[in-house]
């Protein structure tokens, strides 16, 4: 596959997978979705790759979803179907957990909506002190996707999952640290270093050993992850995106207001 959006290296072990889309803040829309599902299984199923570390750019890692799109779509009367792309993405979400190779996400900037999401399919999160984790869902009328909700229930309790998606709040990267969902935050100008030097050390560890521990932990924690994600995120998704408030919500985003919710 040619890659557009996506810049895929490897080199000693260590597959680099660069979000490199920077016009939309690396929003992830169904070509970035399908180079994504592309360069997971690529990485999966090439022996040379020992670890992948998936990055975006300097200013943002990932702007979620494509607002402008479906901004355009409402204003020209069409209909935002989302589920083609939410399975997509799904289909990566779980493929990054399911990896048999260790995953590190490197978060520089912003991960807002679904951006969290990717970040959370990492098995470690670093990233710099700029950082910041949106779960900026609700403030468009939807639902956490891309596994967002599933993934950090998982990692810090209902409670706190419940309190991020339904107020949409920022989160900075040292309370995210303190959550315990990133393993570590450093300088931004440290953050690639700081993120090859564990991804070398990773690469030169007992891989069985990390495959099998992995293999453990998503038997354990995640074996109805593709499930929930066909079953209950796609429908849930599907509804919200059916809905007046929906198209307030991304009216609001784009014309830089206050979105007026109705409950319809």
């Amino acid at each position: 596959m040619k890659l557009e959006k996506l810049i895929y290296t490897v080199e000693n072990g260590i597959a680099v997978v660069t979000m490199n889309y920077m016009k939309n803040l690396n929003a992830i829309d169904e070509q970035m979705a399908d180079e994504l599902m592309y360069v997971v299984d690529t990485a999966e199923k090439d022996p040379n790759v020992k670890v992948m570390v998936l990055k975006g750019a300097e200013k943002a890692f990932s702007a979620g979803g494509d607002i402008g799109y479906f901004y355009q779509l409402i204003q020209a009367g069409g209909e935002v179907n989302m589920d083609g792309l939410i399975g997509k993405v799904g289909t990566v979400a779980d493929g990054m957990k399911k990896m048999s190779k260790i995953v590190i996400t490197s978060v520089c900037g912003a991960a807002a909506g679904a951006g969290v999401s990717l970040a959370l399919g990492g098995d470690f999160i670093i990233c710099s002190d700029n950082a910041k984790f949106i779960l900026a869902f609700v403030n468009l009328g939807l639902v956490p996707d891309t596994g967002g909700t599933y993934l950090l229930s998982k990692a810090i309790g209902v409670p706190r999952t419940m309190e991020l998606a339904a107020t949409g709040r920022p989160v900075s990267a040292e309370e995210a640290k303190e959550l315990g969902f990133v393993y570590k935050v450093v300088p931004v100008e440290e953050l690639n270093d700081f993120t090859m030097k564990f991804a070398q050390k990773i690469a030169a560890g007992p891989l069985i050993s990390y495959k099998n521990i992995k293999k453990q932990i998503y038997d354990a924690n995640f074996a109805d992850y593709k499930k929930w994600l066909d079953e209950t995120e796609i429908p849930t998704q599907r509804e919200c995106a059916a809905t007046m408030d929906f198209q307030e919500g991304c009216k609001a985003f784009m014309e830089k207001r206050k979105a007026v919710f109705k409950g319809e």
